[in-house]
């Protein structure tokens, strides 16, 4: 039998591709982490880690033992939480941001559903800048979305950055960038802007929208460029050179201090369970 100890420190690191990442999320020691890695591999004689001094990749068994474990977890946690005598119950208000949506978090929600059928959601999806000040208020409990520029607090669920995408084919004149962006406040505008202006490169707005499906729309019809989560490029649309190099940032899970719960905590841990599925889901 594989040892859910193992597993759990497994997938930390495989969800983090850094040991020590993975150490700050268990709330362990790195060694142990690391010895935990070395156990499970011995135990099915594979190699589930390449590594080096300065980077860590998942081999092909590696990538195998991912979806054993999650499963493996997935099916302990269900059944603990079947027999728990107390379930979580309640309400729970979570705030995603917009371009986390088109993933596979129906899938994570669905996971959560099983877990905790008592837990009433209420979901808002928008701009990262408009649910943190939702989130202080304590009109949401929690948040999975960008992190603001000098905001503090929260778990990293993964680090990202961001790129330029458009339509397959499209290509930019002598002119003005046309940008497709999100409206204020948007820190993939924000980022955009500050990019082409430090490069001196003169832009545009070609088109605003408020929703991820109306930037993707936009884009295919050839309008312009979006700026967008380099894991997360929606489905249709190319990464496109020749612009300046962008900012990188971080999706991460804030709590709110002023209504704490255990339904956040609980999506919270599925969220985090299932980081690698979320970024693997356009």
């Amino acid at each position: 039998m594989l040892d859910p100890v193992l597993l759990r420190s497994f997938v930390a690191v495989a969800e983090t591709l850094s040991f020590t990442r993975a150490a700050e999320r268990l709330g362990i020691r790195q060694g142990t982490v690391s010895q935990h890695v070395r156990k499970l591999e011995q135990s099915v004689d594979r190699t589930l880690f390449a590594r080096d001094t300065h980077t860590v990749a998942l081999t092909a068994d590696g990538e195998a033992m991912v979806e054993f474990a999650t499963t493996i977890l997935d099916t302990g946690e269900r059944a603990l939480a079947h027999f728990r005598s107390v379930q979580v119950r309640g309400r729970l208000r979570l705030g995603l941001s917009e371009d986390l949506v088109v993933t596979r978090l129906p899938a994570i929600l669905a996971g959560f559903r099983r877990r905790h059928p008592g837990v009433d959601l209420v979901l808002t999806v928008g701009l990262s800048e408009s649910l943190e000040p939702a989130l202080d208020a304590g009109d949401l409990d929690l948040i999975f979305a960008k992190r603001s520029p000098g905001r503090t607090g929260g778990t990293t669920v993964w680090r990202d950055r961001f790129v330029w995408v458009s339509a397959p084919g499209f290509r930019l004149d002598d002119g003005p960038v046309p940008l497709v962006a999100y409206p204020r406040p948007s820190l993939s505008r924000a980022a955009a802007i500050a990019a082409l202006e430090a490069a001196g490169t003169q832009w545009r707005m070609a088109c605003t929208s408020s929703s991820l499906s109306g930037l993707r729309a936009a884009a295919l019809a050839g309008l312009g460029v979006v700026v967008h989560a380099e894991t997360l490029v929606p489905d249709g649309l190319v990464r496109i050179s020749g612009l300046p190099d962008l900012d990188a940032f971080e999706f991460t899970l804030q709590t709110s201090r002023r209504s704490a719960s255990p339904a956040a905590d609980a999506m919270a841990r599925s969220i985090l369970d299932s980081a690698a599925t979320l970024r693997s889901g356009v």
